[in-house]
């Protein structure tokens, strides 16, 4: 029998704009609570099997949809005018809010995925958190990126995407295995910050006017699997040096030390990677109040 329970909810950001979640509760005294923050384009489905094991081990955990993707997709994607910017400023402070709301007193963590974890410091109540572990996050610039996969990244980036919006009004990522369906702005902020160093430092003062990633105290810990071709090293380093006063270590990946195939960018949430996931539980306990 689960230990936990599972319902689907509504967070409602401060713009209006409402998003769909799902809210996984443990039945044991709670140790903490859990914001689960998705990658690009991808569906909170995707994390299912992962927040239930957080809610095994004690923690409540809330994971959702971006504004534009998913179920938090309101009429035709071409007509989103969703961003990244957008998920960093309104989405992700209000699902975490909405945690805090319902598993009050306790300390509050966050596990991002790529643009989870690169969009923290856009969040205006980011340091209400405990701590931060990070997967696959990394500046994702193009540049740091080793052929064949730069051709890859470089053929997506800056010939898809255009392309795409301008043919369709929106990215079709689907086509590329890459996620679902991207709003048309998300899409060109990403290409614009993959394009330079620092994500998105590359913004700042240029639309992106106000952030917290200079001011960010939380610590936080940087998983990367060694055959991720875009948060290598040189990536993670670049994009940890843009939150200058969080404390953060490290964690590389190697897949054959926990035997496994491959874990790459999307594969640390598969089951089949699932010893790899107490390293999570263990660092928010070392990190709740």
């Amino acid at each position: 029998m689960p230990q936990f329970s599972s319902t689907d909810i509504t967070i409602t950001c401060a713009d209006g704009c409402s998003l769909v979640g799902t809210l996984v509760s443990p039945q044991q005294p709670i140790k903490g609570a859990v914001l689960m923050a998705p990658a690009t384009g991808i569906k909170r489905q995707f994390y299912t099997r992962f927040i239930h094991f957080l809610a095994e081990q004690g923690y409540g955990v809330i994971s959702f949809d971006n504004r534009g993707i998913g179920e938090s997709l309101d009429g035709d994607v071409r007509d989103s005018d969703a961003s990244l910017q957008c998920w960093g400023e309104q989405d992700m402070p209000a699902a975490l809010s909405h945690l805090q709301t319902v598993f009050p007193n306790t300390s509050y963590h966050l596990v991002g995925h790529s643009a989870g974890g690169q969009l923290v410091g856009l969040m205006p109540n980011s340091n209400t958190l405990s701590s931060m572990y990070n997967i696959a996050c990394s500046s994702g610039s193009l540049r740091n990126m080793k052929m064949p996969y730069f051709a890859k990244a470089h053929l997506f980036m800056n010939i898809f995407i255009p392309l795409s919006n301008f043919l369709s009004g929106h990215t079709k990522s689907p086509l590329l295995g890459m996620g679902e369906p991207l709003p048309k702005q998300a899409a060109e902020q990403w290409r614009q910050w993959c394009n330079g160093q620092g994500y998105i430092k590359t913004a700042f003062g240029r639309g992106v006017n106000t952030h917290f990633y200079d001011q960010l105290t939380v610590p936080g810990l940087w998983a990367y699997a060694v055959d991720d071709d875009i948060a290598n090293a040189v990536n993670v380093a670049d994009m940890i040096s843009v939150y200058s006063k969080s404390p953060a270590t490290t964690l590389a990946l190697w897949p054959n030390e926990h035997g496994l195939r491959e874990i790459g960018h999307m594969k640390f949430f598969s089951q089949k990677s699932q010893v790899l996931w107490p390293s999570v539980s263990q660092w928010f306990e070392k990190h709740s109040k």
